[in-house]
């Protein structure tokens, strides 16, 4: 059944060497190359998010050949907001660890 309260966040959303039709969500500039599930869940509680459910063991749908991972957080405004203010921080903190 599906659950309103919760927003289901996949690593591959956040994907650079994705195209859109294999699962990413955002334009390239809002992305990085191969996001860890460590700096999803870095990124997500820095955004102000608290997660409720994680597993860094199953596969996105689009894409059953590669291990991803997601994070379920509380659905406070859009999935598009939500997404904007998570690659913020994950783009954020990227540049300052290549520096």
């Amino acid at each position: 059944m599906k659950d309103y309260e919760h927003v289901v966040i996949w690593l591959d959303y956040f994907n650079k060497n994705l195209r859109k039709s294999k699962g990413r969500r955002l334009g390239l500039e809002k992305c990085v190359y191969d996001p860890s599930f460590k700096e999803l869940m870095d990124a997500t509680t820095s955004g102000g998010f608290q997660i409720i459910e994680s597993d860094d063991k199953v596969r996105y749908p689009k894409r059953p050949f590669v291990r991803s991972g997601y994070v379920v957080i509380p659905k406070d405004s859009s999935k598009t907001k939500i997404l904007n203010k998570i690659s913020e921080k994950l783009v954020a903190k990227r540049s300052k660890q290549s520096k």
